[in-house]
């Protein structure tokens, strides 16, 4: 984490560490597999593997290094000074002053969708983007929890953790597609009589990636979960107001529902980086739980009063 006055989270850390060791041993574990299963057919398919890990670290630092713009990109977003967005400036000024961080690059998103996200490879790269939906539904406290929680982000360095944390899924989706079209086992060229062992280790790379993505997808998610969990703590330890973000949260969340569902689907890419999931609010089934990108609702709201009841204990 980088120093600054967020209120450390032992428990991100420690599944931080726990997810990077599991993906790690996924990882040896799969590579070991397919490359075995490379050499057991031809010697060619193993680079094959290979390239599909470099590809995947190509795409991972390239999605590292230039996640703000991509983030903005997607968004439609463009950066703002001071004079043209006084009142958001001012906010992110204070909270940058609580935080003793370094203030971030601003931008603002015109759309009705009520959001914000703050992304880059470390501080110095960091921006944040808020919309203009989400700056005319909200008050200014109730806007600064939002930009406290965001920021948290950052000095929690999300952004390097959930690209490392992607790496292996991203292998494992590149191999399912090479698989799929059969170029590891290149398309059976020059293999015609193994023509039958050929498509049954096809048909074994695509399970062993498959299984590989899902188990990497899970964990990512579990942690992308924990860590919205983390930002609300450490924002409203911050500003000192865990009701404001509750405020916040509950007018966003419901304000979701009254969205175009064609404006939603269209900044669904940006669901991991948001401060609320762009979505329809479901059920609240189990399942849709695993895959979220967020806690529900009710679990932040729950992890809020207790940082209300922590301050005032501490008063």
């Amino acid at each position: 984490m980088a120093r600054t006055r967020y209120a450390p989270d032992r428990g991100l850390t420690a599944r931080m560490t726990a997810t990077m060791f599991l993906l790690g041993l996924v990882f040896v574990g799969f590579v070991a597999a397919i490359i075995g299963i490379g050499y057991a057919t031809h010697a060619s398919d193993a680079v094959i593997v290979l390239f599909a890990v470099v590809l995947a670290g190509g795409f991972a630092i390239g999605s590292l290094f230039y996640s703000d713009k991509i983030a903005l990109s997607t968004a439609r977003a463009v950066e703002v000074t001071p004079q043209q967005a006084p009142q958001l400036h001012g906010i992110v000024d204070r909270v940058c002053a609580l935080a003793d961080m370094k203030k971030p690059r601003v931008a603002i998103s015109q759309t009705q969708i009520p959001n914000a996200f703050a992304t880059g490879r470390n501080a110095d790269k960091a921006v944040l983007c808020v919309t203009t939906g989400l700056m005319n539904k909200l008050e200014p406290e109730e806007l600064e929890g939002v930009i406290a929680h965001e920021l948290s982000h950052v000095a929690h360095k999300d952004v390097q953790v959930m690209t490392i944390a992607s790496f292996l899924a991203i292998v494992a989706a590149l191999l399912i597609r090479f698989s799929f079209y059969g170029e590891l086992f290149g398309g059976g060229r020059g293999r015609s009589n193994n023509n039958g062992n050929a498509a049954y280790l096809f048909l074994i790379i695509m399970a062993v990636s498959i299984v590989v993505y899902a188990i990497s997808f899970l964990l990512i998610r579990l942690l992308s979960r924990y860590r919205e969990l983390a930002a609300d703590r450490s924002g409203a330890l911050l500003t000192g107001q865990p009701s404001k973000l509750k405020s916040a949260l509950i007018k966003v969340t419901g304000d979701m529902g009254k969205i175009p569902t064609r404006d939603l689907r269209a900044a669904e890419p940006l669901n991991a980086f948001f401060f609320a999931p762009a979505m329809h609010l479901s059920n609240g089934s189990s399942l849709s739980t695993i895959f979220s990108t967020h806690p529900s609702l009710e679990r932040r709201l729950a992890e809020l009063d207790k940082v209300q009841r922590q301050l005032s204990q501490g008063r």
